[in-house]
């Protein structure tokens, strides 16, 4: 089992940053951030293994989004700049053990509470 603590959520405007937080329970092979809007499904945002190599991002936040690991605290940020409404969603992050480079939400086996994003026009 691996417990996941989410924070770091809130409301900007457009152009603005925040950063969130996912601090796991126990190591697990990769930790992901996913999105979820109102009506839509559940979407990947990007990947950090816990063991080095760089991050995997979807195309809709690449540049603007950064995921970094801070090992000796068992914790993932997810770093977002340039903050449009379209990224207003709930926010998750995940962890799985396989080791391979998974986007899909199925291909993750726990899961933390979520915390909204809400960027302002």
């Amino acid at each position: 089992q691996v417990q996941l603590v989410e924070s770091g959520g809130g409301l900007v405007q457009t152009g603005g940053s925040l950063r969130l937080s996912c601090a796991a329970s126990r190591w697990p092979y990769a930790m992901g951030w996913f999105r979820q809007a109102p009506g839509k499904e559940r979407e990947f945002v990007g990947r950090i293994a816990w063991s080095g190599g760089v991050a995997t991002y979807a195309d809709s936040v690449k540049g603007r989004f950064t995921i970094s690991r801070d090992n000796a605290k068992n914790t993932v940020y997810l770093q977002m700049n340039s903050l449009k409404p379209e990224d207003t969603a709930i926010y998750y992050c995940a962890a799985t053990n396989t080791g391979m480079v998974v986007t899909t939400a199925s291909q993750y086996d726990y899961w933390g509470q979520g915390t909204q994003v809400t960027v302002s026009s």
